[in-house]
């Protein structure tokens, strides 16, 4: 089952559940995936599920920091409960413990490299690690290993 007819599944359910959330998140990933399929080339791959679903956690992330810094929590809730309901959807994030191992790997296999490769360093991180950590750690602990913190 793809992950679209699975949303569509689960947007009955919600629908006949009365539960608001979820059928507002579920309504936003359809939403995104039939935008994706018409603008490209009709079917998504994992990876280009996995992408569009980040980038709506993403969005809903921005709008709650905005929220929050307005003092608005009426606001920041119901984004709050859409991202719990769009992360349901997403693949498990390695952990910071997991990551700091993958890139001791990746920094190893590339031999003696400095904070001034850092770039490198994040091209071969960010597609070995795609869709399965955050690209703020993996920066973050690319810069603490190569020594630029």
């Amino acid at each position: 089952m793809n992950l679209e007819e699975q949303i569509n599944g689960e947007l009955k359910t919600a629908m006949l559940s009365k539960n608001e959330a979820a059928v507002r998140s579920l309504r936003a990933i359809k939403q995104a995936i039939l935008i994706a399929k018409t603008s490209g080339s009709g079917d998504l791959k994992k990876e280009d599920e996995i992408k569009m679903l980040q980038k709506l956690v993403k969005q809903r992330k921005e709008s709650v920091d905005i929220y929050q810094q307005q003092n608005r929590a009426d606001l920041a809730g119901p984004e709050l409960e859409e991202i719990a309901i769009i992360e349901k959807y997403l693949p498990s994030m390695l952990s910071e413990d997991e990551i700091r191992a993958g890139l001791k790997t990746i920094i190893s296999g590339m031999g003696n490299v400095g904070p001034q490769e850092m770039g490198k360093v994040m091209g071969a991180a960010t597609k070995h690690f795609a869709g399965k950590a955050d690209n703020k750690m993996v920066s973050l602990l690319v810069k603490e290993l190569l020594g630029g913190s």
